[in-house]
């Protein structure tokens, strides 16, 4: 039988790009995200590509509801998940804490820490009853550092390291991986979402040098999840070449 891997925030960046890696090396895949319409191209462009089951569940993780009612509802033989990959994430505002938007707080703590936790509370007691599973926390650089106007965006990704060691301590007893990858620079939407939509300073962000992209983190990923199961990859720090840290950079 081919393992399920559920992927969240599947409909751009690094959960798409995991999508794709994982549904060509025999992956059943359950895609989640806000936007229907790309839930669907992504779910057609795999099976265009692939031979891969891709079922797709359209709500937003930060509503408790949503997330609970879109798992519970899946169909029975979709419900035997092997890995859960929580990349649903973002970065909002880029402001100092005393000028901070709490808009933007509430939206990153919503869907960074809360998300996670949501779904990782229904997906984890499935994972105990069959005496298997991994779960794949994206995490970040802004989860071991702290950098200037990062400040709640680094927070909830100092969330995620400590749940990623929590989760493993609580999970170990039931055979259930727990780990954590942690990207640097990655050119995907993270900087337009952050500078709400302006391409311009987004696109200064990865100006002279070359960052990752989503496939290399999705490989991280497959790297993971493919290990004997003795094995397991407890935290990983992927860099570009030209970054050392969060904020020193080799630009051209």
């Amino acid at each position: 039988m081919k393992p399920i891997a559920l992927i969240t925030g599947a409909t751009s960046g690094i959960g798409k790009a995991t999508a794709i890696l994982l549904a060509k090396n025999n992956y059943k895949l359950i895609l989640t995200g806000r936007r229907k319409e790309r839930l669907i191209d992504l779910q057609e462009r795999i099976k265009s590509e692939s031979d891969a089951d891709v079922f797709i569940l359209n709500f937003d993780i930060r509503i408790k509801k949503d997330t609970e009612r879109a798992i519970e509802g899946l169909p029975e033989n979709w419900k035997d998940i092997d890995v859960l990959v929580n990349n649903a994430g973002l970065a909002a505002g880029f402001s100092p804490i005393q000028e901070g938007d709490i808009n933007d707080w509430e939206s990153m703590i919503d869907t960074n820490v809360k998300g996670l936790l949501y779904i990782s509370r229904i997906i984890s007691p499935m994972m105990i009853k069959k005496g298997s599973g991994h779960i794949i926390n994206i995490s970040s650089i802004a989860g071991i550092e702290t950098y200037p106007n990062g400040n709640v965006y680094c927070a909830s990704k100092h969330a995620v390291q400590s749940l990623t060691k929590g989760m493993r301590l609580d999970l170990l007893k039931y055979g259930i991986k727990v780990s954590s990858i942690c990207p640097g620079a990655v050119e995907t939407e993270f900087s337009v979402v952050r500078f709400k939509g302006d391409r311009n300073k987004a696109k200064q962000v990865y100006n002279g040098f070359t960052p990752l992209m989503a496939e290399d983190v999705a490989e991280t990923v497959l790297f993971a999840v493919t290990r004997p199961k003795h094995v397991n990859i407890d935290d990983l720090l992927i860099m570009p070449t030209a970054q050392a840290f969060s904020r020193d950079f080799n630009r051209e």
